[in-house]
């Protein structure tokens, strides 16, 4: 093989090593989580399990937030008309950051019957980072009202996080600090932007160490590139 082509296949081998790095780098972490509410009701303490999982699309300098329910809580000793219960929940932040992130959703869309789990529609809102490095996301206090009552449900078992995140921050702080969220708008809950793609996150100490390794190689495919040149040349004034 001659001097340029072994040089432009060391070089390409180099860049595609480090390019298959970065692309094996997580962005996010899903999981769907049963969470136990106890229920305070107009009409006494009741108690559900639904599964729960939190999408995380990213979203100018934040995360739009979808939290959706795959079960009915609590419910109605009377039928609740279309537009009657509204509901919002908050979302606890831990890891990297702390506070709390509040969303929300629109009434229910048909009318629920009485004594009948009532089903949640996906709530949404947007998580601005304060700090840099893995968060997490957890089901909290999810809040129904209906016909001037209100339902407050409480999780009991301690859930795990339904999402993690690796997110930088507007000012590229790292360490804890407090987060508010503010509500936004109805989400399809699928876990991705309209293009289809995961959400963008910010780098943690993996995603370094395995930058640094495609560095590595990329530096490595260099010094073969400098050793063969050099080579070449020593050949030549031999000749």
């Amino acid at each position: 093989m001659s001097y340029q082509k072994r040089t432009a296949a060391l070089a390409s081998v180099a860049a595609l090593a480090g390019s298959a790095v970065f692309m094996a780098a997580p962005a996010a972490r899903a999981d769907v989580v049963d969470v136990n509410y106890k229920c305070q009701t107009p009409i006494g303490v009741k108690t559900a399990v639904s599964p729960i999982d939190i999408k995380g699309v990213k979203s100018g300098s934040g995360y739009k937030l979808t939290m959706s329910w795959q079960k009915g809580v609590s419910s109605s000793p009377v039928e609740l008309g279309k537009g009657a219960m509204s509901p919002s929940a908050t979302i606890k932040v831990g890891g990297a950051d702390s506070g709390t992130v509040s969303v929300s959703g629109p009434a229910n869309q048909a009318a629920i019957p009485a004594n009948t789990p009532i089903k949640i529609n996906d709530l949404t809102g947007t998580y601005t980072p304060k700090a840099s490095g893995k968060v997490t996301f957890t089901a909290a206090v999810l809040t129904i009202k209906a016909l001037g009552t209100t339902t407050t449900c409480t999780p009991t078992n301690s859930p795990g996080p339904s999402l993690t995140l690796n997110v930088t921050s507007a000012s590229g702080s790292s360490g804890s600090s407090g987060s508010t969220g503010t509500s936004g708008t109805t989400g399809s809950g699928t876990g991705t932007d309209s293009s289809g793609t995961l959400p963008k996150t910010g780098p943690d100490d993996s995603f370094i160490a395995l930058g640094t390794l495609g560095g590595t190689v990329l530096l490595a495919g260099a010094a073969g590139t400098l050793w063969l040149t050099r080579r070449n040349q020593t050949a030549r004034a031999r000749r």
